[in-house]
Parts: structure tokens; C-alpha cells; sequence
């Protein structure tokens, strides 16, 4: 095994235009861990955010002047190199997905990862396919549990998806549809087919539909991933019972969404319309059904752009820019 390797890094906060190719150390596995060669990685929302250290504060954990971690990339899948001590459920030579630890580490040619994050990739289920699942797929399976959607007698629960055209609503909406949901989903026009053929039986931009137009107490549930809805306006459209999951919202630059949570606590109180918190983390067990479903043709991850490795950097960039349909992936070197 090379002793070094090519990682993209941007060793300060900011655009990523900043980020460029760096020959590194290859991790070694500690305790517990492995280092996986990497085949492909997903990018998420949450890299955004990392690499702008947006909201300030996050940075105790990401870094308070610069980021700990200086390579993005959250979601990989790829071939077990090395086992670290006292692991049991890994082997080398293993294909494997999962989550890393630390906000990241997956543009680069090798990265390192908690064995119990890790599950077997089935021979079926493309490396690409495979690292779009963990974070985003796993956060709509965590939010409709947290909504009730699919855990009760409710035979077609009516669920409000908004912003379900990126990489969270695009599973969100597929995953509510498997458990017998009857969905609405609301996003850009240009997604409204897609979204459909995802099994979303109505389309609608809550930006020119206000959701004041929308029936009072309709829905079971409403999972809001765009953010920023006044969240009155979200639990007027839930039945008695029913519960808003905010999933998603930028928020403000210093606190980000926690202003917006604490008045969700508010409103809750006493009312039979709830409006949840939420925050997802790693499930193996989650997202080893996830990679059943795939390999079962029931679930179809939404794939926007797939980007070769030497262009890592453009493929956060068009992160960046917003408006994402889908997943990001970026192939290994």
C-alpha cells in the first residue's frame, strides 16, 4: 500500500474555489476502524456547510479558525484496505458503504471510517448508487419514522414534502410512497415530472402556491426540508395528530436553525399539531434496508451529476451554487 495519497482540501473556511488536489499521509485504522479505498462519494448539504463553517456554531466541533477535517465528502462506498483493531465486521477486500466520522474525508483516494458505520455493498448496487444512500436516504427514512408515516394503522396518510427535489425529498418522497402514503410533493417546476414519476400524486411550487391556499388540517404530515415556512402556516395543515418534521432551513449565519426549533417548541405546546425537531444520525440497520430496496428496484436514487475525481472541486462548486436535483457524486481516483 502507497504511503501517500491524493486528497482535495481547502484548509480554510470558504468557497470552493478554494479547494485544490494535495498529496497527504494515508489514514491508518485506529481501533475500531478501517480505511476503505474509495470508489465513490456523495455530497450532501451538510459539506456546504462545513466548508463555509456555516452557522458559527458548529465550529466547536468543526473547527473554531479553520476546519478540522479539510476534505469534504461525508458518504463513500468502496473496497476495505486495512482493519484496525478489534474489529470483527470487516475484512479487506470487502465493498462496503457507510458514513464517516469527523465531517468527512471521502475526496480523497483513501479515507477512514468506524467499522460500525459500515455495511456490506451489495453486488447489485452500483458504488454511486450505494454512497447516495447514507446521510440523505437515511434522513427521510428517520423523518417519516418521526412523523409516524408507515408505524401506524393509517391505510394512505396524506404527507406534505417541501423542497423534495433534492437529495433528502428525492428518497423522501419515494420511501413515503412505499409505505402507502399519498403524497404531495412541492419543488421548482422543472422537477414536478420527475417528482411524479417518484410516485408523488400532486405537484406544486410553495413558492407560488402559498400554503395558505392549501386545505386547513390535510395533511398527516408535513416534512419541511426547504425551511423558512412560517410554521404557523405548516401546523394549520395538520390533521389533529398530525406533526410537522422540520428536516431542513439554513437559517441564520451565527445560530443557523435553532431559533426556529425553539419557537417549533413553543407552538407545540399544548396543541395536538406538533412541529418536531429533528436531527438525523447513523443507522447501519437503516441503511442496510435501504440497500435492499435498491437492489430490489423499489427505491431508484436521483443522480443529478456524477463527476471523475480531477474534478472534485467542480463538483463542490456546483454544490454550492444550490438548486441540486437530486444527489452529487463524485467517483474515486
Amino acid at each position: 500500500m502507497t504511503e501517500t495519497m491524493t486528497a482535495w482540501q481547502r484548509e480554510t473556511y470558504g468557497p470552493a474555489a478554494g479547494t485544490a488536489p494535495a498529496e497527504i499521509p494515508v489514514p491508518a485504522a485506529g481501533h475500531g476502524e478501517v480505511v476503505i479505498r474509495v470508489r465513490a462519494t456523495a455530497l450532501n448539504a451538510g459539506d456546504r456547510h462545513i466548508m463555509h463553517g456555516d452557522p458559527l456554531l458548529v465550529r466547536p466541533a468543526s473547527g473554531m479558525g479553520r476546519p478540522k477535517q479539510p476534505v469534504r465528502g461525508m458518504d463513500v462506498a468502496g473496497t476495505v484496505t486495512a482493519v484496525g483493531s478489534g474489529v470483527v465486521s470487516a475484512e479487506v477486500g470487502e465493498e462496503v458503504v457507510g458514513e464517516l466520522s469527523g465531517f468527512g474525508g471521502g475526496l480523497a483516494t483513501f479515507a477512514v471510517a468506524p467499522a460500525g458505520r459500515l455495511v456490506p455493498r451489495p453486488p447489485g448496487v452500483a458504488p454511486a448508487l450505494a454512497a447516495s444512500l447514507p446521510i440523505a436516504a437515511g434522513t427521510a427514512w428517520q423523518a417519516l419514522d418521526l412523523a409516524g408515516i408507515g408505524l401506524d394503522d393509517d391505510p394512505a396518510p396524506r404527507v406534505l414534502i417541501l423542497g423534495a427535489s433534492g437529495g433528502v425529498g428525492t428518497f423522501a418522497v419515494q420511501l413515503a410512497a412505499l409505505r402507502g402514503a399519498e403524497v404531495w410533493a412541492s419543488s421548482g417546476e422543472r422537477s414536478a415530472p420527475l417528482l411524479s414519476r417518484l410516485g408523488a400524486v400532486r405537484t406544486l411550487d410553495h413558492r407560488q402556491t402559498p400554503l395558505s391556499g392549501l386545505p386547513k388540517g390535510h395533511f398527516h404530515a408535513v416534512l419541511d426540508i426547504a425551511g423558512g415556512m412560517p410554521l404557523r402556516q405548516l401546523q394549520r395543515l395538520l390533521a389533529p395528530g398530525g406533526q410537522v418534521v422540520l428536516v431542513g432551513g439554513e437559517g441564520g449565519r451565527v445560530l443557523g436553525p435553532i431559533p426556529r426549533m425553539l419557537a417549533a417548541a413553543v407552538l407545540s405546546i399544548g396543541s395536538r399539531r406538533r412541529i418536531r425537531m429533528f436531527t438525523a444520525s447513523a443507522h447501519p440497520e437503516i441503511l442496510q434496508k435501504l440497500l435492499a430496496l435498491v437492489d430490489e428496484g423499489d427505491l431508484v436514487p436521483v443522480i443529478e451529476r456524477e463527476y471523475p475525481f480531477a474534478e472534485a472541486s467542480v463538483a463542490l462548486a456546483h454544490l454550492e451554487a444550490g438548486h441540486v436535483v437530486g444527489k452529487v457524486v463524485v467517483h474515486g481516483a
